[in-house]
């Protein structure tokens, strides 16, 4: 099998709140969308993010009322004590404040207007 690109679905209440927040926050672009979906892509590749509208009836019937509840979109960046005083200037409530774990991940996190928790990490040495 080949994997040509890589995309998360998440479902949501309203698709352009989340769409319009990856986009005014973390560069992404609308790629495609319709009536309860909106795709976005980033230019520097990643992951793309396609949003679906609670109870739409392309979904699933077991999975048309289910949000994304619980899921972390996470990002990997390289100065991410930066991109954290860069969302605080633009407004953005930081919803776990920045931190270092032993095994030497750096993170903090943001939620999007649906409750979507994004996640920002740093890889750096292993504490000792």
């Amino acid at each position: 099998m080949q994997i040509t690109k890589t995309a998360v679905s998440l479902t949501v209440e309203d698709v352009t709140a989340s769409a319009a927040f990856l986009k005014r926050h973390f560069g992404y672009t609308e790629d495609m969308s319709a009536d309860g979906f909106v795709s976005v892509v980033h230019p520097g590749g990643g992951v793309a993010v396609a949003y679906l509208r609670r109870g739409l009836d392309v979904l699933p019937e077991e999975q048309r009322h289910r949000l994304a509840d619980g899921v972390i979109l996470a990002f990997v960046v390289e100065d991410v004590a930066a991109e954290e005083r860069r969302l605080r200037e633009e407004g953005v409530a930081i919803t776990l404040p920045l931190r270092e774990e032993p095994w030497g991940e750096k993170l903090f996190q943001v939620t999007d207007p649906n409750g979507v928790a994004i996640e920002l990490v740093e890889w750096v040495k292993p504490q000792q």
